[in-house]
């Protein structure tokens, strides 16, 4: 509608800085305080309360490229923090900034996100709009860059910033890795909801992108179509004498000659059959990429990962799917080209390596195979056929494929130009990167954490000994000047006050407490249930003060119950 159109087109501007969002909840950051039709304060301008523990910045103790820990590059504006190796940089001196962060990307409204309270894991939760929130939590104290998030499996809001949020992936909603062992029910339930909601949300996401390419009439980025590789200078296309051909012992009186089922050694060792050596003649099966018999497929638009290629009708494994072709280069010029893309800021690359000497490039000139995005988990894969002599490469399916199935394959180590791309595939063993090998899943037989228990950083660890207890510290952490030796148990186990056996326990760090010490100093928290210390600030509607216990622990506590 005309007024849709004007409210896209209309822009709101900052009052303090030149940063401007088109008028719509899609464009515009959670935390933006609106001042009127065309003016806002823009979320670069919060600025934390001394003493407030959720103003307070926070970094993930993981690689976001390898999750694994260690020495890490940490981004001063958003959780998010890097090995320099796995960013192929120097270590940079002053402040630094990940490159989501410099390009200005913030939360918006209905972006899942992992969120940090307290103490408490990472947590699910949706950027909720300031106007759809209960009364109560709109009258909570919050500050210019603040937005309220509502958590999955409790039900419970906060008000946080960027600082203590990283985006919710396709590969979080794919994965069963965090559903293990000693996954609580409240914390399960929230990872179910978070999965659930984040793939509704992309459905609509993509229906609105589908609606707008069909109003635009958007077609892929123009490109010439060829059925066969083209020689770029001095590269040459071989063609061998019919002499060199190699022939199968396959018969024309065979049930499928050369076929997928059949014993030909021609298909075995990646040859194609020629149809004048064959002994099968017209009956060979076995010359797919001559007779370019490709599976039906179309090029559509994807959400996230630009255009796609999927398949029209089922497709059986182990079945030649399509021929990849383009440009054949030489190095040189393979070099040339990229190097051109550097400088233009051309990010998509379409080359594979053909063989030492040679590489195909889809880019300026291909067939459809150019739209076939990369995935950790794909669906097909590339083969290196000798035809006639020369060296093609072919698609062909991994696993039984539907009608409508998006194809991909997997571009690690194959495709040239993609350094540090970031991978967006959403499978649950997404390697994070294209170019980077996909995550092989381990079974984690122990049951220690791998995050201290006082600090919640990685690194070097002392674990306890008591049976049972998965916790692990930081000497520092403890005052410890040296590893403990023998059965050591772990602060968790003796009453903060008078060292006895304690027998209630804060669930988000060593504070624990004695039956007789206990009253007064723990209370549940309201995020998912558990008993927490005064140390801890609890979220939700009916925030409880430092201290303060509910009357259902109170009566707990009066009945000398050990709770665990």
């Amino acid at each position: 509608s005309l007024n849709f159109l004007f409210q896209v087109c209309r822009l709101v501007r900052c009052v303090r800085c030149p940063v401007a969002y088109h008028a719509t909840d899609l464009c515009m950051a959670a935390g933006s305080v609106v001042l009127s039709n065309n003016s806002i304060i823009c979320p670069n301008h919060f600025a934390p309360r001394r003493g407030v523990k959720n103003h307070e910045h926070v970094n993930v103790s993981w690689c976001f490229v390898c999750t694994e820990g260690g020495s890490l590059l940490c981004c001063e504006s958003c959780p998010a923090a890097f090995h320099r190796e796995c960013l192929n940089i120097e270590m940079p001196k002053g402040s630094w900034f990940c490159n989501d962060c410099k390009a200005g990307k913030k939360p918006r409204y209905k972006d899942i996100l992992w969120v940090k309270v307290g103490r408490y894991r990472w947590w699910p939760a949706e950027v909720s709009h300031p106007k759809t929130i209960p009364g109560n939590i709109q009258r909570m104290r919050h500050d210019v860059g603040e937005f309220p998030v509502h958590f999955f499996g409790s039900n419970d809001y906060l008000w946080t910033y960027q600082a203590r949020v990283f985006p919710y992936m396709d590969v979080d909603a794919n994965s069963k890795e965090k559903m293990g062992k000693g996954v609580d029910a409240t914390y399960k339930k929230a990872l179910e909801e978070a999965a659930l909601r984040f793939r509704e949300l992309q459905a609509e996401k993509e229906l609105r992108q589908l609606q707008e390419d069909k109003k635009n009439d958007r077609k892929p980025p123009p490109y010439k179509h060829i059925k066969v590789n083209r020689p770029i200078g001095k590269v040459q296309i071989f063609t061998a004498d019919l002499s060199e051909i190699p022939r199968c012992n396959c018969k024309a009186t065979d049930e499928s000659p050369c076929g997928m089922d059949s014993e030909c050694i021609n298909r075995m060792l990646l040859y194609e059959c020629h149809p004048q050596v064959c002994p099968a003649g017209e009956r060979c099966l076995n010359q797919a990429f001559t007779k370019r018999q490709y599976s039906q497929v179309e090029i559509f638009r994807t959400l996230s990962r630009g255009w796609g290629l999927r398949c029209v009708h089922d497709i059986k494994k182990g079945q030649f799917v399509t021929e990849y072709v383009g440009e054949v280069i030489g190095e040189e010029e393979c070099r040339s080209r990229i190097r051109h893309a550097q400088e233009n800021d051309i990010c998509n690359f379409y080359m594979l390596t053909l063989d030492k000497d040679r590489i195909i490039d889809a880019g300026p000139k291909g067939n459809e195979a150019r739209f076939m995005n990369h995935s950790c988990q794909p669906n097909c894969e590339t083969q290196k056929w000798t035809v006639s002599g020369d060296t093609r490469v072919g698609l062909f399916a991994l696993v039984d494929i539907t009608a409508g199935t998006e194809l991909t394959f997997n571009y690690n180590l194959e495709c040239l130009g993609n350094g540090k791309t970031v991978c967006k595939c959403g499978a649950p063993n997404c390697s994070g990167f294209l170019g980077v090998r996909p995550k092989v899943r381990s079974v984690n037989k122990g049951r220690k954490e791998d995050e201290c228990f006082s600090c919640g950083d990685g690194g070097q660890m002392v674990s306890c000994k008591k049976p049972g207890c998965p916790k692990v510290y930081h000497a520092d952490c403890l005052n410890l000047t040296k590893r403990p030796a023998g059965r050591w148990e772990c602060p968790w186990h003796q009453c903060d006050v008078c060292g006895k056996e304690a027998a209630s326990f804060c669930e988000m760090c060593p504070s624990s407490y004695c039956p007789q010490h206990r009253e007064g100093l723990l209370f549940i928290s309201k995020l998912d249930g558990k008993l927490c210390c005064s140390e801890h600030d609890p979220c939700g509607p009916e925030p409880l003060e430092p201290g303060e216990i509910r009357d259902e622990i109170l009566l707990l506590l009066k009945e000398n119950i050990k709770l665990m």
